[in-house]
């Protein structure tokens, strides 16, 4: 986990930037929303924000400033995730039990660890290990905040009053491109970070793959598409679905995007963070499971791109993020239709690749080495970002997981076939 960034000003910069970011996610926000766990794979945003403060108290602050005194002894126990080797951790499944601390002594821990966080970037230049430790913190938060509005759509969405997070501008109609094929020769070619800038462990070991001559589509698909799946029967053909998914889409009654549904009159609406609206057949279908993805693609005689497809057509037909992505910083707070190639931005696109190490990977020692290793297993990797993604955090190398089965992320689908 290395960085680029070198001198002192740039790291409080950063700092006081992604910081001031949460805070800003968090203004739309009653005090009654903080507090609420409604299933086990979403956290209450007041543990988001005490999780984030603790790691840069336990990994920056008490290992590097000599007079730093921790704001609560057990703080550590309440707000440690998986980090077995910092010490015992509160159960994720009991986090909405605690009313204590409140919201308020929350935002004073925030409070207390930047003021410290500030005078230690503030006092002198620091050693490349410390300062990459802090750029990790940054990059850290800013994956919570994705995590943070996923969590407040899925405690606001399954409300029936649906409420709104934020009520942003009219929509603006955008043409786009049409869809096409974007084919890649056959060949061999280099995948995985090279370079100085900071990326995670899991993209480290740049490597040669051998790919046959395949395309990709040159966009998302839209909800326009997937509503002729679900009109086809395709949540109905078995023929369609792995075993998994098929047991998975009967056991759970389901047989839309989560957050669809139907009204009186046939007509589909969905919940999105502006409130509840009817959809936009040509903006991107978003919140499918692995599994659902998998069965749209078969049910279009095509399939998904392995992560090294999509990594290598990405750097082919965008190999810049392009200025009009759908990040978190353009606050639509939904997919929407651009006018590129959507390989930024957007939705999280699923891939056919299990997630696993690549050759020569080799995460640091002690709790840092947890953040990724132990999680290569049962998931399924995604590529791309998504409009819950601050833009200075995606590259086309960055690589997110998550189990099959979950929908509450922010994931839709990119087309791929052999030719």
């Amino acid at each position: 986990m290395k960085s680029g960034i070198s001198t002192k000003i740039d790291l409080l910069a950063l700092y006081q930037e992604v910081r001031v970011q949460t805070n800003s996610l968090c203004k739309p926000l009653e005090i009654e929303d903080f507090v609420v766990q409604p299933v086990k794979d979403v956290s209450p945003i007041k543990w988001h924000l005490g999780h984030t403060t603790w790691f840069f108290e336990t990994f920056v602050l008490k290992p590097n400033v000599a007079s730093y005194k921790e704001y609560h002894p057990r703080y550590p126990f309440l707000f440690n995730s998986y980090y077995v080797s910092a010490g015992e951790r509160w159960t994720r499944e009991n986090r909405g039990q605690l009313t204590r601390p409140t919201v308020q002594e929350i935002f004073e821990y925030r409070d207390y660890v930047n003021q410290a966080m500030e005078r230690f970037l503030s006092a002198g230049p620091v050693n490349s290990e410390v300062e990459d430790v802090v750029i990790l913190g940054c990059n850290h938060e800013q994956q919570h905040q994705e995590l943070f509005l996923y969590d407040i759509k899925r405690i606001l969405g399954d409300n029936p009053l649906y409420p709104e997070y934020r009520r942003e501008v009219a929509d603006v109609e955008v043409s786009g491109l049409k869809f096409e094929w974007l084919s890649v020769s056959e060949g061999i070619y280099k995948v995985g970070f090279e370079g100085s800038d900071f990326h995670f462990d899991n993209e480290e070991g740049a490597h040669q793959v051998f790919l046959h001559e395949y395309a990709v589509g040159s966009q998302l698909v839209s909800n326009e598409d997937y509503l002729s799946f679900i009109k086809d029967g395709g949540y109905q053909n078995h023929l369609l679905w792995l075993s998994e998914g098929w047991d998975f889409i009967n056991e759970n009654n389901i047989m839309a995007p989560r957050y669809w549904s139907q009204g009186d009159g046939g007509k589909w609406g969905h919940y999105t963070l502006n409130g509840f609206e009817e959809i936009n057949l040509f903006d991107p279908v978003c919140h499918v499971s692995y599994y659902e993805a998998d069965a749209f693609a078969r049910w279009k005689g095509c399939r998904l791109p392995t992560e090294q497809e999509w990594e290598v057509a990405c750097n082919k037909y965008e190999s810049e993020v392009p200025r009009g992505a759908n990040f978190v910083e353009n606050e639509n707070f939904r997919p929407v239709k651009t006018e590129g190639f959507d390989f930024y931005g957007n939705v999280w696109e699923w891939t056919a690749s299990p997630y696993a190490q690549y050759p020569y990977y080799d995460p640091p020692e002690g709790a840092l080495g947890e953040y990724n290793g132990k999680f290569m297993v049962n998931q399924m990797v995604l590529r791309g970002g998504s409009y819950g993604t601050p833009r200075n955090h995606i590259r086309s190398t960055y690589r997110n997981f998550f189990h099959p089965h979950l929908r509450w992320l922010f994931a839709g689908i990119r087309l791929a076939k052999h030719i």
